[in-house]
């Protein structure tokens, strides 16, 4: 399964932390050789403050070896450099930790900073210790210590790049730690100011649209809500684009997302035209499923394809826990569509489409026509499925018609007095400006 593995590509756009779940899991998984493995593990963490932990891949690495000077040196120094911040920011901690100040503070900063700075002598630059100070910690991976400091430093700060540095950092300590209502949140709020800040340079928003979409996959597969959030996330026209154009990879958990989540089935439509449009750029087992079964209604390819989705989810570090779920919602698409093609059904021939028993495919069917009111009769002693077809009656059709013209009338004439409305004013203001 390593052709459908994207952990390569995935850990390009996630923290060196965010990262090292992913290689955990690939070595859980036996995908690759366990020496590289380890070896990647040990680059992406050589270059934090987690001493004691590289100096252990460094002695998984080289064995019978002892660690080398460097490890104890570098330990001293951020023992150091933690007493240092710690005696930094002992005032402004202790002052923020009081709990009229907590009860004090609102949402303006400005206001916040002001309050401290009367009342209990603060800086600004004592604020700015916090902040260094919680990316100290998370360097360190105390992911805990530096929640707490970043989201201070978010509430007192005035400078909104580091805030938002400050709420990246928030983010990812919430997903380490597991923290997923928290960080379901943070994502929300974290999405919320990319799109309302100001750029110079369109690329800028769109590199932080493709982080924050790598990043969210975390939050959404294990927060309860999290089917909902990445589906209304990615059906936004400018997260759409942005896997469309920028990550297409991305459109298998889109996929996944769509086909679990029954309740909003509606979604399947434009799940599909997303699919099609980037099928040049990127396939894989999931993909060629909802192709084979929603473009081709090739059946035999659909079945194929939907055994190998069951690999590759097993072997995705965010979809592992889905595949199930995955396999038998895949299972009723499969069928509903089938349902709609063919007027007579041998279960015989649909269980082993759907690698199914007959008697469990025959149960599913009776379920299936249960649950989607199917107007279908199953004839256990033929093993077969008479499905009666539903015409819309001309006149239902003459007047759901007219409903949705008249729905495009009202809005078009909303347009055009939206349009009138605005050049009467552009040219009031003409008017004004030459007197």
């Amino acid at each position: 399964m390593e052709k459908y593995d994207l952990t390569q590509k995935m850990l390009f756009y996630l923290d060196r932390q965010l990262g090292y779940p992913l290689l955990e899991f690939m070595n859980m998984r036996d995908a690759y050789d366990k020496e590289d493995l380890l070896k990647a593990k040990f680059e992406l963490l050589s270059n934090t403050n987690m001493v004691d932990f590289v100096g252990d891949l460094y002695l998984q690495l080289h064995v019978g070896s002892e660690l080398p000077e460097e490890y104890t040196q570098k330990r001293e120094k951020v023992m150091a450099q933690l007493a240092e911040f710690e005696a930094k920011t002992e005032k402004i901690r202790s002052v923020i930790e009081m709990p009229e100040v907590a009860s004090s503070l609102r949402q303006d900063r400005v206001q916040n900073m002001q309050f401290l700075s009367e009342n209990y002598d603060c800086k600004p630059e004592m604020v700015k210790d916090l902040y260094d100070f919680g990316q100290f910690h998370y360097s360190c991976g105390n992911y805990g210590g530096s929640a707490d400091l970043l989201f201070h430093f978010s509430v007192l700060s005035t400078d909104n790049s580091l805030i938002l540095k400050a709420m990246w950092g928030k983010l990812a300590s919430e997903i380490l730690m597991g923290n997923w209502e928290t960080a379901f949140q943070d994502v929300i709020k974290l999405r919320d100011t990319i799109e309302k800040s100001p750029y110079t340079d369109p690329s800028q928003q769109l590199q932080r649209r493709i982080w924050l979409l790598h990043w969210s996959l975390f939050v959404f597969f294990n927060h309860p809500n999290g089917r909902d959030g990445i589906l209304e996330m990615m059906l936004m026209s400018q997260y759409s684009n942005t896997i469309q154009n920028a990550c297409p990879w991305l459109v298998r958990y889109l996929v996944a997302a769509s086909i679990i989540n029954r309740r909003r089935r509606n979604n399947i439509k434009e799940v599909v035209k997303i699919v099609k449009n980037i099928s040049y750029m990127y396939q894989d087992p999931l993909t060629d499923f909802i192709i084979a079964l929603y473009i081709d209604f090739d059946f035999d390819t659909a079945s194929e394809k939907l055994k190998e989705c069951e690999q590759v989810l097993e072997n995705d570090f965010f979809l592992t826990g889905a595949s199930e779920d995955f396999v038998d919602c895949a299972r009723l698409y499969f069928a509903e569509v089938y349902c709609k093609i063919y007027s007579r059904i041998d279960i015989n021939k649909l269980a082993a489409k759907l690698n199914m028993s007959l008697e469990d495919c025959e149960k599913w069917m009776v379920k299936l026509i249960r649950e989607t009111r199917l107007d279908a009769k199953i004839n256990l002693k033929d093993s077969h499925v008479v499905i009666n077809p539903t015409t819309n009656p001309i006149p239902q059709q003459v007047i759901e018609r007219t409903k949705f013209l008249s729905f495009r009338s009202q809005v078009l004439n909303g347009a055009i007095d939206k349009r009138e409305s605005t050049i009467a004013k552009q040219n009031a203001a003409v008017i004004t400006s030459d007197s």
